[in-house]
């Protein structure tokens, strides 16, 4: 079965902090969901990270994904110089 969700909300996490961004309404097809399931907001509130604005908490990705893309630039020339050949992510489909 497919969902149609009405005010829905994504939350992006970086180290401790998460930022919340509205999205409006979302249609997701059956088969691409895996578990469903509702929140406890007690629970939610007892969190210990610390809940930021969005730009705040985009500008934490961009850092975050930045510093991790060059993180992989360097062990992919690490293992060129000892000879090793490693095949990007996005080509491991053709394989």
């Amino acid at each position: 079965a497919n969902l149609v969700l009405h005010q829905t909300v994504e939350r992006i996490h970086v180290g401790k902090k998460y930022g919340d961004i509205p999205r409006g309404i979302f249609v997701v097809r059956g088969e691409n969901v895996v578990l469903l399931g509702e929140i406890d907001l007690e629970k939610e509130s007892d969190t210990p990270l610390q809940q930021v604005s969005i730009e705040e908490i985009l500008e934490e990705q961009r850092v975050e994904q930045q510093a991790r893309q060059e993180s992989e630039k360097l062990k992919v020339q690490a293992l060129k110089e000892r000879g090793l050949c490693v095949p990007r992510a996005d080509t491991l489909d053709e394989y």
